[in-house]
């Protein structure tokens, strides 16, 4: 064995002289018709990126953290007196004595920003989606709000709360439309619920990702559309929390994790989250523009169930009762004159498919907006125009 190790040193000697001695012609003929300062200066404008864009998320933390907030979640629980665990896991039920009694505690946290001088955050809606909860939003300086709820939108994973105070610096928001994949980004968040203003970095990793996400427990599923994939660390209690570029501005709302990876993460786009801020600043609420239809996104499966003529577009149908009309009377579809059976193929030239369904196209749309919708109605492409209702 040791015979083999020298042989190895040996040939890896003779190679690396061999090298050294081709890697010397090169520089010297690089000397011969370049001067030193050339060489070294190709080399020292690498050290200085590397160490520029060091600086530059230093400089985005510097800014941002004193915006990014904690959110705590505070409930009455109920809390048993003369309680033993110890008994309980080996089967032996605890006594009359041990009365139930309830105390407020911490359940739950998450993160927010803010975007407003007098006090308006935002977060996730799953952080602050119990009505009977209380907030608490904590500065990195560890000074104290309660925060009330303004709005809850439906659809995202989106919440809008206020606290009361003045001359605090908002986030700014950049355009998430820009973005690139390989990217540089920033998330900020209260990790584990314990770790407030934790900071990581990475890249846009994705772009347009389509994903179901869950509680801790597997639970409340709901789909995302269109959201940013990040290898910047996220972790549970980072809900909420902004992705930042290197300029500081917020281009996305962190909101999952693949549980199931490492250095997978997603954040809701910002041209979606500042939409939604223009929505609420205009009307005091989120207001989501409706069709009034029952439908379902056309699968191979349902095209061959119903001898289909398309690939893709919305199926109007009923639902399983008889009160769960395909078509909803009084609503925009109703008086745009769609039926029960119709194909909805694009809106305003949006082409629907699985991955771009009827219900999210229809949110890129305001209340009152006049749209055209392609629809394919017993083998005839036709035209119909419907005004979106609240």
């Amino acid at each position: 064995m040791r015979r083999f190790a020298l042989v190895l040193l040996s040939c890896s000697t003779i190679l690396f002289a061999c090298f050294a001695g081709v890697l010397g012609g090169y520089v010297g003929g690089r000397l011969g018709n370049s001067p030193l300062s050339e060489l070294t200066g190709s080399i020292i404008n690498q050290d200085i990126r590397v160490t520029n864009q060091q600086e530059a998320v230093i400089d985005v933390v510097n800014k941002a953290s004193s915006s990014v907030v904690s959110i705590v979640v505070s409930k009455d629980v109920p809390v048993l007196e003369n309680y033993d665990p110890f008994l309980e896991y080996f089967g032996i039920p605890r006594n009359d004595s041990d009365s139930a009694t309830t105390e407020k505690r911490e359940v739950a946290a998450g993160t927010g920003f803010v975007i407003s001088e007098d006090g308006m955050i935002i977060t996730n809606r799953h952080v602050v989606e119990d009505d009977s909860a209380e907030y608490t939003v904590i500065f990195k300086d560890d000074t104290k709000y309660t925060a009330k709820v303004l709005a809850r939108d439906t659809l995202l994973d989106i919440a809008f709360i206020k606290i009361e105070a003045t001359g605090l610096a908002p986030l700014a928001f950049g355009s998430s439309k820009d973005l690139q994949v390989g990217q540089t980004v920033v998330a900020i968040g209260n990790a584990l619920g314990e770790f407030s203003n934790t900071v990581s970095s990475g890249i846009v990793s994705g772009i347009g990702r389509n994903i179901v996400a869950t509680d801790a427990l597997g639970q409340n599923a709901e789909q995302l559309f269109d959201v940013i994939q990040t290898d910047a660390s996220i972790n549970s209690g980072n809900s909420g929390g902004p992705l930042l570029d290197l300029d500081g501005n917020v281009i996305g709302v962190n909101v999952a994790v693949a549980s199931n990876a490492q250095g997978i993460g997603f954040a809701i786009p910002s041209d979606i989250v500042v939409d939604l801020l223009s929505r609420l600043s205009a009307e005091g609420e989120i207001v989501r523009p409706k069709l009034g239809v029952r439908f379902r996104m056309i699968t191979q499966e349902l095209k061959e169930a119903n001898e289909l003529s398309v690939d893709q577009g919305a199926l109007i149908v009923r639902g399983e009762t008889a009160d769960d009309l395909a078509v909803m009377p009084g609503s925009s579809a109703d008086r745009a004159g769609l039926r029960e059976n119709d194909i909805i193929l694009e809106v305003e030239g949006i082409k629907l498919t699985q991955s771009r369904p009827l219900n999210v196209v229809i949110q890129g749309f305001k209340v009152g907006d006049e749209v055209t919708l392609k629809v394919l109605r017993q083998g005839q492409e036709i035209e119909i125009t419907a005004v979106l209702q609240k």
